[in-house]
């Protein structure tokens, strides 16, 4: 079992709007543009770059997704936080 992951997203207040960058996403959108521009949280600027982290380290609604989803397909996740696109890049 996967113990780290890395993964980017894009966090939104709606729901409508984490659709409609799928959407985009599905149909070639780069994602780190994305990001810059509609991301509220500080890693936007970072084309939404999260980094590796550890099993356990996010929210449970993140980390489950971040640990089970398919690589590299964007997942629309809700936590306290607002609505995610979550993009997973790879698992060690």
């Amino acid at each position: 079992m996967a113990r780290t992951a890395a993964a980017l997203h894009i966090l939104v207040k709606h729901k409508e709007l984490a659709e409609d960058i799928i959407k985009q996403l599905n149909k070639g959108a780069k994602f780190d543009m994305l990001a810059k521009k509609h991301s509220t949280c500080p890693s936007g600027k970072k084309g939404g770059s999260l980094g590796e982290f550890k099993k356990g380290q996010m929210v449970p609604q993140f980390d489950k997704v971040c640990f089970t989803g398919e690589l590299i397909t964007p997942h629309l996740v809700k936590t306290k936080f607002g609505w995610h696109v979550i993009k997973i890049l790879y698992r060690t």
